[in-house]
């Protein structure tokens, strides 16, 4: 068993590992696996990459502060008692022993909290697939994070100087579906890393045919990574492609019928236009996606905004907010 682990801010005040007010709180316990050094690989977007100069502590724009084991492992039966948390996810680096600290992590957590564990990982072969389930993990997530081969190579890649290659990620996947089942295995997608909503739209659909789950983040640059400099995508685009992956997922549409510009913008969604508002007006497609009672509040955002993943249901003037944004005319 790992001496630490991390655990991000708004978990362990949620948790009561720490003092502090939250905007929203986190209906998950994200933890994520704890070493001195950084991960091997070298994503160009995180700040845990093995060439990043940002502050060791951080994932995206939340920091991770570490804690005994023990301690947190009491705080999770605890909190899941009370129905504060109802799922614990375990995110981990890549460094020689990880799969050695996740299998412990959570065979640990399975035996003594009520909660089901996602675990988020590089599996990098089968058979460690098939350790994190025999430890009841409940759910497998294996990152793409981009939409097209070339943005995979550039920005995980070996044109990042990662051990990464999407064919083999895609193959995992399926190796996955396999031992978890369909729906049981999830990926994550950046949306703003330089894909059009076409290319997005694809791989959702491709994610979906073979049985896995497609949840989607926004881009966020972070001071000291490869990426700082980039913007985070416009919130149209970000809001066309949310709309595209609920209907995607929930079986209301499929790429081939949508229709796209020369920039590769959705024009439209090949849905009937009433029932195209009726999802619309439900606020769903902007919530958090991802494993059932993933929340991420400001994961990618700030309270301020603009709010990319809303991290609960929306209000009303926030779906009319989320209908201009969308920005295709036969919907507003």
């Amino acid at each position: 068993m790992p001496e630490k682990v991390r655990v991000s801010v708004g978990s362990a005040i949620a948790m009561g590992l720490l003092e502090g007010k939250l905007e929203a709180k986190p209906t998950t316990a994200y933890l994520m696996t704890y070493r001195r050094g950084r991960c091997t690989a070298n994503c160009g977007f995180c700040p845990q990459a093995r060439e990043s100069k940002s502050r060791a502590d951080m994932l995206s724009r939340v920091s991770w502060p570490a804690f005994s084991t023990e301690r947190v492992l009491e705080a999770i039966v605890e909190s899941t008692r009370r129905g504060v948390i109802r799922r614990v996810c375990v995110q981990a680096l890549n460094y020689p022993d990880v799969f050695k600290h996740l299998q412990a992590l959570v065979k640990a957590i399975s035996h003594r909290a009520e909660a089901p564990v996602s675990v988020s990982c590089q599996p990098l072969s089968p058979e460690n697939i098939r350790r994190l389930a025999e430890a009841k993990a409940e759910r497998i997530g294996i990152p793409l994070d981009a939409a097209t081969e070339e943005i995979f190579d550039k920005v995980k890649g070996l044109k990042a100087g990662g051990p990464y290659e999407m064919r083999k990620q895609l193959t995992l996947l399926g190796e996955a579906v396999k031992v978890f089942g369909k729906g049981m295995v999830s990926t994550h997608l950046i949306v703003g890393l330089g894909e059009t909503e076409r290319d997005m739209a694809f791989m959702i659909q491709k994610c979906v045919d073979i049985g896995v789950l497609p949840a989607l983040f926004a881009f966020t640059p972070v001071a000291g990574t490869a990426m700082e400099n980039m913007k985070q995508p416009p919130i149209g685009q970000y809001r066309r492609v949310q709309l595209a992956r609920h209907l995607i997922v929930h079986g209301m549409a499929r790429f081939e019928n949508m229709d796209f510009d020369e920039a590769g913008r959705i024009k439209s969604f090949g849905v009937e236009e009433q029932i195209l508002k009726q999802v619309i007006w439900t606020g769903k497609p902007f919530q958090t996606s991802g494993c059932p009672d993933c929340n991420r509040p400001y994961y990618n955002e700030r309270p301020c905004g603009p709010i990319y993943n809303y991290p609960r249901p929306l209000s009303v003037e926030e779906i009319e907010k989320a209908v201009k944004e969308l920005a295709v005319a036969r919907i507003i």
